[in-house]
């Protein structure tokens, strides 16, 4: 055996870690909602600055609920660089989301309450989610190699059989 990962547990790692960077994606979208909502019907604020506003207060949630959930077993050597990373990837997306409802309300006129928040919140935030899910797990929150991840705890040592023993798990 060669100790590499199989592509069915591969699959089933990136499913999961989706599905967890999903669960907190979907509470940053609703402070995103909340926020951006907030301020335009609220504070009267105009509509990009109440949208990049939303997308800092979901950005902080997100980091939150990602370092601590979704990729607390990555590499915690650096959490000063990673921050880093974060937010320069999230700046990225604030870019992506905000740009996509200032082109729909500005450019394109719908100005609706209704075309304002799919254009942010739907189409923006579900592009800008694309994006940071790649960036984050490509460029933030790296994964440990194997071999310090079983020296540090984090993952089990698989036994080696000894010689002339067979290899287990057949």
């Amino acid at each position: 055996m060669t100790g590499r990962p199989t592509l069915r547990s591969r699959v089933r790692r990136v499913g999961r870690e989706a599905a967890k960077f999903g669960t907190v994606g979907a509470v940053g979208t609703l402070v995103n909602f909340l926020v951006f909502n907030l301020c335009v019907h609220g504070f009267g604020l105009a509509v990009v600055r109440s949208g990049v506003i939303a997308t800092v207060a979901a950005i902080g949630t997100n980091y939150l609920g990602n370092r601590h959930w979704t990729y607390r077993a990555s590499d915690k050597d650096g959490q000063s660089r990673e921050l880093g990373r974060f937010v320069f990837f999230s700046g990225i997306g604030l870019v992506i989301e905000n740009g996509i409802l200032a082109l729909s309300h500005y450019g394109l006129g719908y100005t609706s309450t209704l075309a304002d928040n799919i254009a942010k919140n739907i189409v923006g935030v579900g592009i800008a989610s694309v994006f940071r899910f790649w960036a984050y797990r490509t460029w933030v929150f790296r994964r440990r190699p194997v071999r310090e991840a079983v020296a540090a705890g984090s993952l089990p040592a698989e036994r080696t059989p000894s010689p002339g023993e067979p290899p287990s798990g057949g």
